[in-house]
């Protein structure tokens, strides 16, 4: 009699638990946005605290890249970043932001200085970008169009000055 009441109240509990769950679930306010839909506005603070909007940024293509200085895959793919920031920086129609992801901002910093990259790190302590974004894992990056959509997600390290990413780049800019 004891283990079947025992069993019944276990049963009652992981079915409430599920029922939280799922109701969490469907009414979550965090719209992950996917390919072809309006990129979230996030905000951002670098370094030296200057803060930023995406939705300042309207008007230009943005690349956003998500990283770690822990992540393998990450560090691999910041020359090719670094490269494609100064391949298009001087366009004032592209903006090139990569975001500290889980990752302690001293030791970035450091990171940076030590490899002389000069490409925008951000911060957001608080995860929100990641959040809004749906990032999975880092490196993941996105791609957003002049009219703030979201054109591609992009899963994993990429060679990103490659002269196909920098052509893709420029198409978009003349959009």
């Amino acid at each position: 009699m004891k283990n079947k009441t025992f069993i019944l109240l276990i049963i009652l509990f992981s079915g409430i638990i599920i029922g939280f769950l799922l109701f969490r679930y469907q009414h979550s306010t965090t719209r992950i946005p996917t390919i072809g839909s309006a990129a979230p506005d996030i905000e951002l603070i670098d370094f030296n605290n200057n803060k930023l909007s995406l939705s300042d940024l309207k008007g230009s293509v943005v690349f956003i890249n998500f990283w770690a200085t822990w992540c393998e895959s990450c560090v691999d793919e910041m020359p090719s970043i670094e490269g494609l920031f100064r391949s298009m920086s001087k366009n004032s129609k592209f903006n090139l932001i990569t975001i500290l992801f889980k990752d302690d901002q001293y030791r970035a910093f450091s990171y940076m200085k030590g490899n002389g990259y000069t490409f925008p790190v951000y911060i957001n302590p608080d995860g929100a970008a990641a959040k809004k974004f749906g990032i999975t894992g880092v490196p993941e990056t996105f791609i957003i169009d002049k009219k703030g959509v979201l054109r591609d997600k992009v899963i994993g390290p990429a060679e990103w000055d490659s002269p196909h990413a920098v052509e893709t780049f420029h198409k978009l800019i003349n959009e």
